[in-house]
């Protein structure tokens, strides 16, 4: 696997296994993949510590979308000399995050500060957008970008080595379960557009080597293609229910997100995973999130067709 690759467990709500950064460093400084929220920022410090380094050591940070809890504290690593690269449709909310913590706000009310902290603007300066296949240089390494919406439309997934880094689009997955979860919060679901992502990554799989994930919800898995199937089959069964389900409570917001729950607990109970797993789970990708997400794909890209 990638020499000198570290897994930083940021404790999101003080618990394990919830979003993780991936830190690696090179040659010519460090890279992080994924920056946590604002709220976790003190914990990534402590992390880097523990390796010998601080903020002012990350040269790059690799972001995989620009959702709070993966790229919330890109500012304040920003203001510390790192690079920030994204998709080029999510560059300009790093920028001018208004719009994207409105519309947090509208989801999360009074919870926002303590979920999710300060996000700060990212100086246009220190961003770099990036295409489907642009290659970014690390030092003695280089990751190569790819372009992955389904979970978001400014998603990209990262091969470094045989390394893929899959953000949310890879699914979650907590440490010693098999259960793959599909992460399904608004507002840009678009399930036939992950299944070609998914595609992208089997084909970067045999293309570059790969023999480990890393999803951000959380840590490494070297059954590559075994966990792109078991995601695969749950992208599926979302799209199914969305379709022959969900219309039967799309008006009752409260009998909505009760069957969203219902129905992705029922889905990691055939896996096999307990109670306390599920709660990791749910801090990871909240199924009331997913009750909203599916809703939305369901009038968008389903009523509409």
């Amino acid at each position: 696997m990638l020499d000198n690759l570290h897994t930083l467990d940021l404790h999101f709500q003080e618990h394990p296994h919830t979003i993780a950064s991936y830190l690696l460093p090179h040659a010519d400084g460090a890279t992080l993949i994924e920056t946590g929220p604002g709220s976790t920022f003190p914990m990534l410090q402590a992390r880097l510590a523990e390796h010998g380094l601080t903020p002012n050591d990350i040269t790059e940070v690799l972001l995989t979308h620009i959702h709070l809890d993966h790229a919330g504290a890109a500012g304040r690593l920003a203001t510390h000399g790192a690079t920030i690269y994204v998709h080029h449709v999510g560059a300009p909310h790093l920028a001018h995050p208004e719009r994207l913590l409105s519309s947090a706000e509208r989801i999360y009310g009074d919870d926002m500060d303590r979920l999710w902290g300060e996000m700060r603007p990212v100086p246009e300066e220190k961003i770099v957008s990036l295409d489907d296949g642009d290659r970014i240089e690390l030092g003695d390494r280089a990751a190569r970008a790819l372009d992955t919406p389904g979970h978001a439309s400014h998603h990209m997934s990262y091969v470094i080595g045989d390394v893929c880094f899959t953000g949310d689009v890879g699914g979650v997955r907590m440490p010693d379960e098999s259960y793959v979860e599909v992460p399904l919060a608004p507002p840009d679901i678009d399930l036939a557009a992950w299944r070609q992502s998914l595609h992208t990554l089997r084909t970067a799989t045999e293309q570059h080597g790969v023999t480990h994930l890393a999803p951000t919800h959380f840590g490494l898995y070297d059954d590559v293609t075994a966990h792109l199937d078991r995601l695969e089959r749950v992208v599926d069964a979302a799209d199914d229910w969305a379709r022959t389900t969900l219309p039967d409570h799309a008006d009752d917001p409260d009998a909505l997100r009760d069957a969203t729950t219902e129905w992705m607990r029922s889905l990691a109970a055939q896996e096999g995973v307990e109670d306390e797993t599920w709660a990791l789970y749910e801090l990871a990708n909240p199924s009331w999130m997913a009750a909203l997400g599916l809703k939305r794909y369901w009038k968008n890209a389903l009523r509409a067709s």
